[in-house]
């Protein structure tokens, strides 16, 4: 018979880099977690191979910034060229990125597992449990009713169940971030769109025997012999991907040799490297429609796929666990309501959509299989990059969904900078230094608030900040780097309220705009203050 137990404040379907970062920051909250994933080890192949810098920075927010340095290198430049290797983009990334870390980080996922995996399962209030399989999510309206049960992996790699009652656990809440194929998906009744985008690749991940100097590190080969990228996959790896032509299948790269024949072309043989993994993915674009039922929630690949031609997959789901987490850290403390959960589904719904067209557009360059066609395409591209009048204007920043931030303000809902700074003779970036939470931050003078707005901030976790040049006033921390003076000045704002993702929540001209930004978020958080 199966037994209900005391309730966890989360439960996690999954233990994937999404389930794990959920638990993991949850777990720094001090959260009672609960975590099921049906196979008893972590798969320990490479599949992501990039993260980008603000997802750098999340992984530093949960402690992991130096783990993260050990397991990446810099993805400094990236060309794309034709099929005579003329160029038609370049993109040069040896500058740091906004967030103050480089712009593409390269990386084997198992690496990163490895390390969330250490770190979750160090949170004395996280629980996993690995070989355990979700059989029933029930969303009873004041917790959800989990039904797992524990199993093994055969001989031939199936997961099977052991003859034994399954166990039956009580969450606050339930995140499924149980993959593409997403059991808590699927019997949630979830919708999908799908945006018809679907082309198979077939991935090669190598290990190099000895070290070898690839200039420019990322490639992209738009050739419509077969499209082909070749980038880092990390330390001593890399990797290479070849479209599959149209009347070629999946089951005919099935045998490596296949795959070694195209390494061959980059005198890449078995003599001087080995093939880690060789498989064929079908790249998809397609989100659900809801990422929230109640009390169950959807995040990483059970809520979205896309195209890797921008390599926002594994971050796009880090993203969704992190803007969950602060919103559930204030929820389960009573200091906002259950619904401040319904602007999860409409904050990042609307982000990833900007990710995955910005994705399929890449593709629909990238995967043209047709002479004549791409012989069009790099005329254009050519006149492009030669006469800046002629190329399309950039694509806007990415924004946030409809949410938690002044919708009216330009530079509400985008991601804010994260520059060098010294505070009491300590140097480092802005997190490490100053903190995390909810941030007011000020240029130059003192932030004009009353007390019952500070006492507001003080509430919800967060700090004031005022930020100079000079250490002036006393107490001001110290822009280093100018990353703070050149945003401010850029978008001519002299005080911004920051949420505990990294997001502007609003911005104001003059300090004393600071007193109605603090109101505003308190509207959004459904806490009227009493200000004067």
């Amino acid at each position: 018979m199966s037994t209900t137990e005391e309730i966890y404040d989360v439960g996690i379907v999954g233990w994937g880099p999404i389930g794990q970062f959920a638990a993991l920051v949850l777990g720094r909250q001090g959260r009672r977690v609960v975590v099921f994933e049906r196979w008893p080890a972590m798969y320990d192949l490479p599949r992501a191979v990039l993260f980008d810098h603000e997802i750098a920075r999340v992984l530093q927010s949960a402690g992991l910034a130096d783990e993260a340095k050990a397991i990446s290198e810099p993805g400094v430049t990236y060309e794309w060229m034709n099929a005579a290797g003329e160029r038609l983009l370049f993109f040069d990334w040896t500058q740091p990125g906004p967030s103050g870390w480089p712009t593409a980080n390269m990386f084997s996922q198992p690496e990163l597992q490895r390390v969330l995996d250490g770190a979750a399962k160090a949170q004395p209030s996280v629980e996993v449990n690995q070989g355990w399989a979700v059989e029933e999510a029930v969303d009873a309206g004041t917790h959800v009713e989990l039904t797992a049960r524990h199993g093994h992996t055969t001989n031939d790699g199936r997961w099977e169940a052991e003859d034994e009652a399954p166990r039956v656990v009580r969450c606050r809440y339930v995140i499924g971030a149980d993959g593409a194929n997403s059991f808590v998906r699927e019997r949630s009744g979830f919708a999908m769109t799908d945006l018809g985008f679907s082309y198979d690749w077939l991935i090669a991940d190598v290990i190099e025997n000895e070290p070898r100097v690839w200039d420019p590190p990322l490639q992209q080969y738009c050739d419509p012999a077969r499209p082909t990228t070749k980038v880092s996959g990390g330390p001593g790896r890399r990797r290479w991907e070849w479209m599959l032509l149209p009347g070629e299948r999946p089951e005919d790269f099935a045998d490596p040799a296949r795959t070694w024949e195209l390494l061959a072309l980059d005198d890449i043989t078995p003599e001087n490297a080995t093939l880690e993994r060789h498989v064929t993915w079908t790249f998809r674009a397609r989100w659900a429609d809801r990422w929230r039922k109640g009390r169950i929630l959807l995040a990483g690949d059970a809520a979205h796929l896309m195209p890797p031609f921008a390599g926002q997959g594994m971050c796009s789901g880090l993203r969704d666990v992190f803007a969950l987490a602060w919103r559930l850290d204030l929820i389960l403390d009573g200091k906002a309501p259950d619904a401040l959960l319904d602007s999860y589904t409409s904050e990042r719904s609307g982000h990833i959509q900007h990710a995955i067209m910005f994705s399929v557009g890449l593709g629909q360059v990238i995967c043209v299989t047709d002479p004549q066609e791409a012989a069009a395409r790099d005329a254009q591209m050519f006149a492009a990059r030669d006469n800046p009048e002629l190329a399309p204007p950039p694509p806007p920043p990415a924004r946030l969904g409809t949410g938690v931030f002044r919708q009216e303000d330009p530079l509400g809902g985008h991601l804010f900078v994260q520059g060098l700074v010294e505070s009491d003779g300590v140097t480092g970036l802005f997190d490490d230094v100053v903190g995390r939470g909810f941030v007011l931050l000020a240029r130059g003078g003192d932030v004009e608030l009353t007390d019952p707005a500070r006492d507001f901030l003080a509430s919800i976790g967060g700090r004031i900040v005022t930020i100079a040049q000079d250490g002036t006033p006393p107490g001001a921390v110290i822009d280093v780097d100018g990353a703070y003076r050149d945003w401010f000045a850029e978008h001519d704002a002299t005080v911004v309220l920051v949420r505990p993702d990294f997001y502007v929540f609003g911005t104001d001209r003059e300090p004393a705009g600071a007193e109605q930004l603090v109101a505003d978020l308190g509207e959004h958080l459904s806490r009227e203050l009493a200000l004067a």
